[in-house]
């Protein structure tokens, strides 16, 4: 549902045992219109892809085997269909190094991230940048804004939720996440997006110093959280809900305002993706409560795109692209 889950130890540990789609032309005739030339497609040497889970669209296992190692640790979950590689071979880039890693932060993009669930360590993002880099993308922010154990905790195992006192320990799933994220007036979620958006500015720029020359797109992120609650095919209440879907249009904001004040473009995956939110029929839906996906076949981790979900994103920094 939301960006850039932590996953669980239990799914971790899945992924570290190794589990395993003749006329006059101006005169007005039809063919006036066929000889206008094509546009070129731009044309980029050297493509270099940063963020988090959302843009290494992190997966177990699907018909491509594990995870993709190419680029990363095969902790850091990338799929061989996330929007960065399909990306790269639509422009027919000649050098891509995807840098993507689950559980990512900003902090990753300065220094190796490491504790990754099988023991593995992705070097410093930026450290794929080069003077010669000429195209850029980033998906960051949500990991950064606290947000993915926020989501966890909104899990219910019932239709209403139950706020447990101060201490009290619980086993089971309860929700009642929104009241207690704006306990004492105060949201917590929304007060953490606004610290972070620092945060992508400075990337942003780091990346416009290290790289130049380079184009630099900023990705939001897809349309994943319903507006309402839909239990109990996503076992969350109505409230807890809406409060995500309230917090995940602050967080998408948040990214268009670093983009604009950092110097990148901005890509929206958002409105792209409306209507395949979590609360859709299998067939439907870009995003997976439980990671196993029919659109797209796969096992991934949970609230994280499926395959279709990539596609769908891959489309639109495409059109981004193509725009110049």
């Amino acid at each position: 549902m939301l960006p850039a889950l932590r996953p669980r130890p239990v799914l971790l540990a899945a992924l570290t045992l190794g589990l395993v789609l003749p006329v006059v032309p101006g005169h007005g005739s039809p063919a006036d219109a066929a000889v206008e030339p094509a546009q070129p497609r731009p044309v980029y040497q050297e493509y270099v892809s940063l963020g988090d889970s959302w843009s290494a669209d992190v997966k177990l296992l699907d018909l491509h085997g594990l995870p993709d190692a190419r680029h990363a640790p095969l902790d850091c979950a990338q799929s061989q269909t996330n929007y960065p590689k399909l990306l790269a071979k639509e422009l027919r880039v000649k050098v891509h190094r995807d840098a993507t890693c689950g559980s990512a932060t900003t902090d990753d993009f300065y220094r190796p991230q490491s504790g990754l669930p099988a023991g593995g360590t992705n070097p410093a993002q930026f450290d794929r940048l080069t003077k010669k880099t000429d195209l850029v993308t980033i998906g960051i922010g949500g990991n950064d804004a606290g947000i993915s154990s926020a989501a966890l905790s909104c899990l219910n195992a019932l239709p209403v939720g139950i706020v447990l006192p101060a201490g009290v320990p619980s086993g089971l799933p309860l929700g009642g996440c929104k009241e207690r994220l704006t306990k004492g007036g105060v949201d917590q979620l929304a007060r953490n997006i606004r610290l972070a958006r620092p945060k992508l500015v400075r990337a942003i720029r780091e990346v416009r110093r290290r790289s130049p020359k380079a184009r630099i797109l900023m990705v939001d992120y897809l349309a994943a959280v319903a507006p309402r609650g839909c239990y109990p095919r996503v076992p969350m209440t109505d409230p807890d809900m809406r409060y995500l879907h309230a917090t995940f249009l602050k967080l998408n904001a948040m990214v268009r305002r670093a983009a604009r004040i950092g110097g990148a473009e901005f890509v929206d995956t958002y409105r792209a993706t409306l209507g395949h939110d979590v609360c859709q029929g299998p067939l439907t839906r870009y995003a997976e409560v439980l990671g196993v996906s029919l659109n797209g076949v796969s096992v991934g981790i949970p609230a994280h795109p499926n395959p279709a979900g990539a596609r769908a994103q891959f489309r639109a920094v495409l059109a981004q692209v193509r725009k110049r």
